[in-house]
């Protein structure tokens, strides 16, 4: 068992594959060039999964591929399939911009992959263009019907921005419940790589926007994932997700592992230690004692109001 220096037990690992992206969004990258650090710098697959397979064997029970944008690296069937092999009980999840899900959820869902996360911040391809920098709402939408149609697990994450997309959380609301597929709107996480001018919502100026439409009522918190559930009249439930909550943290089960090998023990946390050295020697037992390590240094809370992390979101794994 995994156990943090305040007592709570760590069973939730995402591992980030790659940094790179195919998008450029507004709250994450969007001045990055488009460039990547080079294959010979992060872990292959085998590698990774080494690690994986020992963390689940210390009582690891969700893993969740993250990026960048995971489904840019080549051969990620065949990384999900190592996993799921392995350990077919563990709760297997990608969180993806959707982009090139059409092509790849059949591949991914037959490998083992049992979840999707899609980030689906507007329904107006003027708008979606904007925030990621490129045309994208077609291939989103597209990547999430064929998600949906492979029977992939599918959430859709929204993060709502004042002057953006702001006027749209009743739209996207109502566009998934009537595909019968969860939302999670997301506070908008202050970074140093953001575009500064960005504007979040808080959750009750979220809720607020939402009672314009529906009639709710808060029915708790997910025991899954860090987001605080609310149902409709007709019983479609839908989530926020805030990090500059105080109790936000007070349930934290996750840790972090990028594909260049850094551990991370929180995403708002600028200090990793890296396992890379470790793992490329075999030695997955001092990898483990490192990540002990990692967890016993956690902090009880996330840094949000101190100041922007430095550390890339895209990086680490959102």
């Amino acid at each position: 068992m995994l156990i943090d220096a305040h007592s709570r037990v760590v069973d939730y690992l995402r591992v980030s594959v790659t940094e790179r992206c195919n998008f450029r969004c507004l709250y994450c990258m969007p001045d990055k060039p488009l460039s990547w650090v080079p294959h010979s710098e992060i872990l292959r697959y085998e590698e990774l999964f080494l690690f994986i397979k020992a963390a689940i064997d210390c009582g690891i029970k969700k893993v969740r591929i993250t990026g960048g944008e995971p489904t840019v690296r080549g051969n990620l069937d065949a990384f999900i399939k190592m996993i799921a092999d392995y350990a077919p009980q563990v709760d297997l999840a990608m969180t993806t911009n959707g982009f090139l899900l059409n092509d790849l959820a059949e591949s991914l869902k037959n490998a083992g992959l049992k979840r999707v996360n899609i980030s689906l911040d507007s329904l107006k391809r003027e708008v979606a263009g904007r925030i990621a920098n490129r045309d994208v709402l077609e291939r989103v939408l597209l990547g999430i019907d064929k998600a949906l149609a492979v029977g992939l697990k599918t959430k859709i994450n929204s993060v709502p921005m004042k002057g953006i997309n702001d006027g749209e959380i009743c739209d996207i609301l109502g566009w998934c419940k009537e595909r019968g597929v969860s939302v999670r709107f997301i506070e908008y996480m202050d970074n140093a790589r953001a575009n500064k001018r960005l504007r979040g919502m808080r959750s009750d100026e979220i809720l607020r926007e939402i009672a314009s439409r529906y009639e709710y009522e808060e029915i708790g918190r997910d025991p899954k994932s860090p987001s605080r559930l609310f149902a409709l009249n007709d019983g479609y439930v839908f989530g926020l997700i805030e990090p500059h909550r105080e109790e936000f943290c007070a349930s934290c089960n996750r840790a972090r592992l990028t594909a260049q090998g850094l551990l991370a023990p929180c995403l708002y946390f600028d200090e990793a230690s890296s396992v890379k050295d470790r793992i490329k020697r075999g030695d997955i037992e001092g990898a483990i004692d490192i990540f002990r390590q990692v967890l016993a240094n956690k902090r009880e809370k996330n840094r949000f109001g101190e100041k922007a992390t430095d550390r890339a979101f895209y990086e680490t794994g959102g």
